[in-house]
């Protein structure tokens, strides 16, 4: 059975820098018996994490819709898992303001990194939380799941602009505050096929390049991933093959001879 102080000892061992933004995507489940459930693990990252910034996503996308219009920022659960559910109740624990993509941090500057999500209409703005990941050189933690779960990656491809990724029309959806202010957030969602389920495609190039290592946690492999690694290669990708993710067909040989070098 892993225990607080094993896992502690295994973050540790991937020398992650205590002081920077750290991303957790998770599967509790792939982690095995721990003593103690996803609290102990909990436990683990925010003392890892106590001199930094520690951020967990929050997502409501496939509850909250133009039919269920209304986020409710203390109330609305998390569709992604229960380290994520737990954690946005957390004493210290902020979460931001967007309706579908919303994200939960504590520590440095807690505050000010969720702050200003549901002024965009789109999930995964520049100036919103995921983009701040990159102006912070921030480390994203993929525990037991891989690159198709890396929202991330979706911010990329909205900075870019990649054509088919998001409708034009906007859902009138509403955030509620505590205090039952109500905040309009007309948003845009993804839309067309699953293009992340083709993420997987670029793992290679990304472990080569060292935007991707790996480390375990309790059973977990984890993929530790390097934001501004990971940025400068799926933009010199995409822009030279917008539809790299359409389908499960490898990478074709010219990409892959675009970073043999």
């Amino acid at each position: 059975m892993h225990t607080h102080t094993s896992l502690l000892e295994q973050l540790q061992q991937m020398r992650i820098n205590q002081q920077s933004v750290v991303l957790v995507h998770s599967s509790m489940k792939s982690l095995g018996e721990v003593e103690g459930g996803a609290n102990t693990v909990l436990d683990v990252l925010e003392e890892y994490m106590k001199d930094g910034l520690l951020v967990l996503p929050t997502h409501t996308w496939a509850n909250i819709n133009e039919n269920n219009p209304k986020f409710y920022v203390e109330q609305s659960p998390s569709c992604i898992g229960i380290l994520p559910e737990l954690f946005r109740k957390r004493h210290g624990v902020i979460r931001s303001w967007h309706p579908t993509h919303s994200v939960a941090a504590k520590g440095q500057d807690a505050d000010w990194f969720t702050k200003g999500d549901e002024a965009f209409d789109t999930p995964c703005a520049r100036g919103s939380a995921w983009g701040k990941l990159l102006d912070h050189q921030a480390t994203i933690l993929l525990i037991g799941v891989d690159l198709r779960r890396n929202t991330f990656m979706h911010g990329v491809e909205e900075w870019l602009d990649i054509p088919g990724r998001m409708t034009e029309h906007h859902e009138k959806l509403q955030t509620i505050l505590g205090d039952g202010t109500i905040i309009e957030v007309p948003s845009r969602r993804h839309c067309g096929q699953a293009w992340s389920e083709y993420f997987w495609k670029v793992e290679d190039v990304m472990v080569k390049h060292g935007a991707l290592v790996f480390g375990e946690l309790g059973d977990a492999v984890v993929r530790i991933c390097d934001t501004v690694k990971m940025t400068d290669i799926l933009t010199e990708m995409l822009r030279e093959d917008p539809d790299l993710f359409s389908d499960n067909e490898p990478l074709s040989q010219h990409m892959k001879q675009l970073f043999d070098n």
